[in-house]
Parts: structure tokens; C-alpha cells; sequence
């Protein structure tokens, strides 16, 4: 790669975003590139990428939808070189550039990417911005069997000379199959003087970024292809149909890697990842699970069907039972070695399990953290609460730890037993060996090793009977 006169490095790389579409067939008020793949904006993952390229600026250029766009990436400087241009009205991809170049230094590589081409890899556009080397105009294409809809690559022997636009194309270009992306790299000095030279003198009176192959040419300055063989990677988003065949190509991506590394899916084509899941050795996945965020499955992990997984760490040996759903969103979820939670449990922000902890059907953890071997294993729910080793805690059984303004917490002590159809009103603290009689609601602390009973006496009314309907007239 050609490096800078001054400094002897490689030229700095300046990003632009092309994101100012409506996206008319998605038939959505929401702009296309905040529509979501694998669980982000399409937009997210275009910038993710651009982001570890270590880019010295990421211009992205808004139209539609601009002020929603800027708000869901964070607005101006939310990320280190972010900025943002308008693009009112849109008049085309060469338009869209040209709102950029103000922001754009004439000493680096511009790179153009499209924010609806979510699945670009950053090795691919690293040899894309080598190829370019600050000295050259490099396209990323591909070869497409029908290539209907796309820029023709045209040249003269290996050199390209020209893009020509579908609709603009002979029935001879027509039948060329090497087309442009819509993703290049060009020495930023070089690309101004093109903008300022496009017109719109074509079958959609627009202005086309394309047109600048035919400049270069003209000026002298090689035009070069990196040509790759994965359509996934340039493959664009103009529709709900295509959104979702997308999707499932990227999950089945997902899948196949997963497997490669052991990872044994019931079914690869039920099963999504949306943010990023770590696997250990012998992880089983039942079908039609969801993971979002960041999961780790330690090693012999088993997940059962129907389960949704969001920020958690999953240890050695835990068992998570059908239709179980685990939230950490910030706070996180941790689930101990061999414990078993299930099935449909629900794991809120803060839950912390200990070894050999059983969470069972219809129990609610939030906030809350549980020693090794303690069980709640029916219609149950803990929420801040301390609770000890080996506590058993019955089913029926809640932690009332709100008061209307406050959340109080409950600290239940190792080797508690709580019955069932209990209430612990927080804060609240069960003494260590205690047992807390079925159906008392508990206000006091309870000292270790005792029976505690806090309900109503029994009473039986002979010879009563219940009220009857009068009959209507």
C-alpha cells in the first residue's frame, strides 16, 4: 500500500455510510436501514463494521427518516470520528457522496459503503482499501448468474473502464455478469474533483456515483476489481422478502460455524442468534431458541426447546428445560454449574445462581442471588433477595420487596426451609436451619433454627350456609 509522504504510514481511511433511502417495498414508516437483522438495524451493522477498520472519520449521510437514523446511532460523536450529513432531497448514490465531502480530509481513502449491505466483512474491505493503496480507484464485485438490476462491470481486457446502470445498459452489457456492489475505495483528493463533475443525464435523472470509473479513466488514474466470490456479503435490502432470506442465510452461516466448533443443534435452520453466543464442548441446543446479546454456554451445557436467552453466563453442566426465558439486559444472568432452571422459568437483570441450584416451573428470579444447592422449585418468586445455601423455598412463595416507593431486600440464611403460600415482606432477614410455616406472611425477623407461624387461627363455623340467588321474576 502506497503510505503518506510525511509520516511513511498507509493513508488514513475515511468511511461514508450511505443510509438516506426511504426503502419504498419494505412498505414501512420505519426508515429501511433501522429495519433489524439478527437482532440489530441493519445500519448497526454496516457501522460495527466500519468501526474496526479504525477508520479515522464514518460519515453516514441521512435522508429519510434522518432525524430517527442519527437518534438510533447515537447522534453526533457518539462514537469516536461519527459524523453525520443530509441528503434532502435524494437524488442519487453520487448525490449522497457529495453531501459528505465537506466532512472529508484530501489526504486519506475514502471508502463508500451502503448502510442497507449489512453482512460486508472487515477483511474484505481491508483488502479492498489495500487494492486501492491511495493511488488507485478499487470497486469491491461480484459475479452474479443473473445479475438483473445491478451495475455492469465493463471492461477492456482486465481493465475496467466503466459501470454502466441496468437500466441504462445495452442487451450486450446486459449479459455481462461481473457487477459493482456499490462498495469502493478512492483516493479522497481525486474523488471531490469527480463529484463536482456529475451530471444526471441518464434514464433516471439521477446523479450516479458510478460515473466516477468513467472519470477515472478518463483522467489516467487505474481502476482496479477485488473481486469476490460470497454473495451474502454485498447482498442489499429493498424488501420484507428479501430481509428475511437474508436473515435465515446469515443464521445458517451462524449455524454451520457453531457446529464446525462442536456445537450440536437439533435443527441448524431453527435457531437464532442475535448479538453473539460463545460455545464450550458438548453444548446441546434444542430447536426454536432464541440468544440475544452476549451468551456464554460453558462446556456440557444443554438448552431445551423454545427457550430465550439474552446477556448471560451459562456454567458447566447446567441444564436450561424447555420454554425458559432468561433476561440479564445490563445487569446480567448467571446460572451455576449443574443447576437446572425450568421449565418455563423466567431469569431477570441480576439473577445469580449458584452450583446445583433448581429453579423450577413458574418461578420469577430477579435481582436476586442463590447459594449453591438451593431449590425454588414451584410458582414462586424471589425477587432482592439474599438467599443461603440448601434454602428450600416453597411453592406459592414471594418476596414482597416493594412498598410502593422502595424496593427492600430479603435475606433468607443457609439451610432455611420456607413452606408454601408464604409471604416475606421486605427487608426481612429468616434466621440460618429456620422453617417458616406453609401460608405466614413474615414482617419481623426470624431467629435461627425455629418454627415461625404468622397466620390467622382456624376457625370452623358449624351449620353455616352459603348465600343462594333469589329467582329472577
Amino acid at each position: 500500500m502506497a503510505t503518506d509522504n510525511l509520516t511513511g504510514l498507509p493513508p488514513p481511511v475515511d468511511v461514508v455510510i450511505m443510509a438516506a433511502g426511504k426503502g419504498t417495498r419494505m412498505m414501512s414508516s420505519l426508515p429501511k436501514v433501522l429495519h433489524r437483522l439478527a437482532g440489530l438495524p441493519l445500519m448497526s451493522h454496516v457501522l460495527q463494521t466500519a468501526r474496526s477498520l479504525q477508520a479515522r472519520n464514518t460519515v453516514v449521510v441521512t435522508g429519510h427518516g434522518a432525524d430517527a437514523v442519527e437518534a438510533a446511532l447515537g447522534g453526533p460523536g457518539a462514537h469516536p470520528g461519527l459524523q453525520f450529513a443530509r441528503q434532502m432531497p435524494q437524488l442519487g448514490t453520487g448525490h449522497a457522496v457529495q453531501q459528505a465531502i465537506p466532512l472529508l480530509a484530501d489526504d486519506g481513502v475514502v471508502l463508500v459503503l451502503s448502510g442497507d449491505v449489512p453482512l460486508i466483512q472487515a477483511d474484505t474491505l481491508r483488502a479492498l482499501v489495500a487494492a486501492c493503496a491511495g493511488q488507485r480507484l478499487a470497486l469491491l464485485t461480484i459475479h452474479f448468474a443473473d445479475p438483473t438490476g445491478y451495475g455492469r462491470v465493463l471492461r477492456t481486457g482486465n481493465a475496467v473502464q466503466a459501470i454502466v446502470e441496468h437500466k441504462d445498459a445495452s442487451d450486450a452489457q446486459r449479459a455481462v455478469t461481473e457487477i459493482y456492489s456499490g462498495i469502493m475505495a478512492a483516493p479522497a483528493r481525486a474523488l471531490k474533483g469527480w463529484l463536482a463533475r456529475l451530471d444526471n443525464r441518464n434514464a433516471q435523472g439521477e446523479f450516479y456515483l458510478t460515473d466516477v470509473v468513467r472519470m477515472a479513466v478518463s483522467d489516467g488514474l487505474e481502476v482496479v476489481a477485488h473481486t469476490i466470490a460470497d454473495p451474502l456479503q454485498v447482498a442489499g435490502i429493498n424488501s420484507p422478502a428479501q430481509l428475511a432470506e437474508l436473515e435465515r442465510a446469515h443464521q445458517m452461516r451462524i449455524a454451520q460455524s457453531l457446529m464446525e466448533r462442536g456445537v450440536r443443534l437439533q435443527d441448524p435452520a431453527r435457531l437464532d442468534v442475535r448479538g453473539k453466543l460463545e460455545c464450550g464442548s458438548d453444548v446441546e441446543i434444542d430447536v426454536n431458541c432464541v440468544f440475544e446479546g452476549r451468551v456464554h454456554l460453558a462446556d456440557g451445557v444443554k438448552i431445551g426447546a423454545n427457550c430465550v436467552i439474552s446477556n448471560c453466563v451459562i456454567e458447566r453442566g447446567a441444564v436450561i428445560q424447555p420454554f425458559t426465558h432468561i433476561d440479564g439486559e445490563k445487569a446480567g444472568v448467571t446460572v451455576g454449574e449443574n443447576a437446572r432452571v425450568g421449565p418455563f422459568a423466567r431469569l431477570r437483570p441480576g439473577a445469580q445462581l449458584g452450583a446445583d441450584v433448581h429453579i423450577g416451573n413458574f418461578v420469577e428470579v430477579k435481582n436476586a442471588t442463590l447459594a449453591a444447592g438451593a431449590k425454588a422449585n414451584h410458582l414462586a418468586y424471589l425477587g432482592d433477595a439474599s438467599v443461603g445455601e440448601r434454602v428450600n423455598f416453597g411453592a406459592g412463595s414471594i418476596t414482597a420487596n416493594y412498598d410502593g416507593v422502595n424496593k427492600h431486600r430479603t435475606v433468607i440464611k443457609a439451610d432455611a426451609q420456607v413452606g408454601s403460600n408464604c409471604v416475606l415482606v421486605a427487608p426481612v432477614t429468616v434466621g440460618a436451619g429456620g422453617t417458616i410455616g406453609g401460608g405466614s406472611t413474615i414482617t419481623k425477623d426470624t431467629p435461627a433454627g425455629a418454627l415461625t407461624v404468622a397466620r390467622g387461627k382456624q376457625v370452623s363455623v358449624a351449620g353455616w350456609k352459603r348465600p343462594v340467588k333469589k329467582p329472577q321474576p
